[in-house]
């Protein structure tokens, strides 16, 4: 089958889980968390779970297990903690837990993102995706514009088209 015809079978909608690892955000500062949900509501997906918690490796992996053990949960996505300071543990912990890794993601992000907002400040980026659990988890960074283009460019136009790849052998 062609890419069009895997996407024509593709589910119109997808139940994610939304969480924004930040130390100093909450609900009501949360933009980008608050951005993801809006751009999948937008394009017909649902969120179904959403959470800020601090960047530390132990409560995002807390986190992520909730969303996989989620039966409603269909895709993780997560933003913030993806930069190489210190405290962003983002990239370790996620890449810890990936089954399958989509290296395309992070390239395509990175290209994106150098072509069309920061420049090679994009070799900053640690954006990461992949599947674990019959899942996907798509993590990016957490500003507004960068989880604008990964949403609008990347993400969302292959949200159902991942969801039926992952779903097609049971």
């Amino acid at each position: 089958m062609s890419t069009k015809e895997h996407k024509a079978e593709a589910p119109n909608s997808v139940n994610c889980m939304v969480i924004t690892v930040s130390d100093t955000r909450n609900k009501e500062t949360d933009k980008s968390g608050q951005l993801m949900q809006d751009l999948l509501r937008e394009s017909g997906h649902r969120t179904t779970q959403y959470e800020i918690v601090p960047d530390e490796p132990s409560l995002i992996r807390e986190a992520i297990t909730r969303g996989l053990e989620a039966r409603e949960v269909e895709v993780i996505l997560l933003n913030g903690g993806t930069g190489i300071a210190k405290r962003d543990t983002t990239y370790e912990t996620v890449a810890a837990l990936l089954e399958k890794e989509m290296p395309g993601f992070g390239e395509i992000f990175r290209y994106l993102s150098y072509v069309e907002d920061i420049g090679s400040a994009a070799i900053l980026s640690r954006a990461v995706a992949g599947t674990a659990g019959g899942k996907a988890i798509f993590s990016t960074p957490g500003s507004s514009g960068a989880v604008k283009l990964a949403m609008t460019k990347i993400i969302i136009p292959e949200l159902g088209h991942v969801v039926r790849e992952l779903k097609k052998d049971l």
